[in-house]
Parts: C-alpha cells; sequence; structure tokens
C-alpha cells in the first residue's frame, strides 16, 4: 500500500502600493523564497515554473562560466545570478535576472549601490539599487512578452548599459547583445561570424549550440577581443 503526502505551495502577496514597499517586503522573512516574484511600473509578476535544462539550466551555466573568466581576469567587478534582485527607483523596477554583472567603476561611482541586510551585519547585501552595467535574461515558456517587450522597455529606461537577451527554445538560437539608442535598445548588429559586440567587456562574443553525445543541447559562447 503506497500513500501520498501533498505539499499546497502557497504564496501570500501583501497589498503593496509602491515599489518602496515592494521593496520592503522582499527585506522580510515572509518573502518566498522560491520562484521569481518582480515588480514592473506598480505589477507584480510571479514565476513559479521550473527551469528547462537544456534551454535555459545550462545555457545560463555557460554564459556564467564564461563572463566569470572575463571579469575575474581583469579583476572588473562582481558577476551575479540566481536571485540577485535589482531595484532601480528611476524605472518603478525590481527584478531577479538571469546574470548580473556590476563593474567597480560603478559602485565608486555611485551608479549603483549595495544595500544592506535589514540586520545591519556587516558585509551581508540583499539587492543592488541602480543601473547595472550588463543583464542577461534568457527566455522561457512563461516568460517571452515580459522578457521581450517589458524588461528590455523598463533596464533602457533604468539606464542598463548593455542588455543581452537569448532564446535557445527554437530552430534557431537567438542571442542579442543590446545597447540602448534614443527610445530602446535597437537591433545589434553581428559580423559575418555572428559576432556581436560587446561595450561593457570590449570583447566580441558568439554563440552556438550543438547536440552532445547524448542528443542534448550543449552551448559555447566564444569571446574574441575586439581588434584595436
Amino acid at each position: 500500500m503506497t500513500s501520498c503526502v501533498v505539499f499546497e505551495e502557497q504564496i501570500e502577496v501583501p497589498f503593496v502600493r509602491s515599489l518602496a514597499e515592494f521593496r520592503a517586503w522582499t527585506m522580510t522573512d515572509g518573502f518566498p523564497d522560491c520562484g521569481r516574484i518582480d515588480y514592473l511600473a506598480g505589477r507584480i509578476e510571479v514565476d513559479m515554473s521550473p527551469e528547462d535544462f537544456f534551454c535555459h539550466g545550462v545555457l545560463k551555466t555557460e554564459i556564467v562560466r564564461v563572463l566569470a573568466q572575463i571579469v575575474e581576469g581583469a579583476d572588473a567587478g562582481y558577476l551575479l545570478t540566481d536571485r540577485t534582485r535589482i531595484s532601480c527607483p528611476a524605472a518603478d523596477l525590481s527584478v531577479e535576472p538571469d546574470v548580473v554583472f556590476i563593474s567597480h567603476e560603478s559602485l565608486d561611482t555611485g551608479r549603483v549601490r549595495l544595500v544592506a541586510k535589514v540586520s545591519g551585519e556587516p558585509g551581508r547585501y540583499m539587492e543592488v539599487e541602480g543601473a547595472p552595467d550588463l543583464i542577461v535574461e534568457i527566455v522561457s515558456d512563461r516568460s517571452v512578452t515580459k522578457d521581450t517587450c517589458r524588461l528590455p522597455a523598463a533596464y533602457w529606461e533604468a539606464g542598463v548599459r548593455e542588455f543581452w537577451l537569448v532564446d535557445a527554445r527554437g530552430e534557431v538560437l537567438k542571442f542579442d547583445i543590446l545597447r540602448p539608442g534614443p527610445a530602446g535598445y535597437p537591433p545589434s548588429p553581428v559580423d559575418a561570424e555572428s559576432y556581436g559586440n560587446s561595450a561593457v567587456f570590449g570583447v566580441r562574443f558568439q554563440l552556438s549550440r550543438r547536440r552532445d553525445a547524448h542528443g542534448r543541447w550543449k552551448f559555447d559562447l566564444r569571446p574574441m577581443r575586439a581588434e584595436g
């Protein structure tokens, strides 16, 4: 005889009237420790869906692996992922992107600042306030419109220097390195070998994929130093 144990997962979202109240909620013990909960211009968006292994998780790991080597090699700043909260009051925005890069220069100049834990423990931080140098979003089935429309507009308004948008769900792998224009992030140019230029890192990147021995996707992010 078998038995079944069912856990009912509930998320209680308090009534919040502003970004400030939402940010205060994220600092409490009552804030959920799973899923992704974002605040975009007065709208709270909750995504509890798990990450797709080979269109999201493996891809994110490759991006983090390559960028971490570049950031560490140059001692350029901090590369962050998974549950890193970014709040931008200028854009009425508080989100947890897939990957974030914050340069030492941005911290030194006050472009961004680290927000300490409520406990005030030295060296303990819960949030980044301001516009990071780079944000990476990987499109999932339940976040297409958010990732391709609402978030790019919000990141542009916040002043994010560079935005990478990646979509590995379809037959064509999409990889855009976007830099702000006068009214948003215009389409990014690539060269004949599909390398796009990152102004933040001074590196050109090419993203490709192939099937591994088990027939599953394996991704390769290749950096190439910009000439000159």
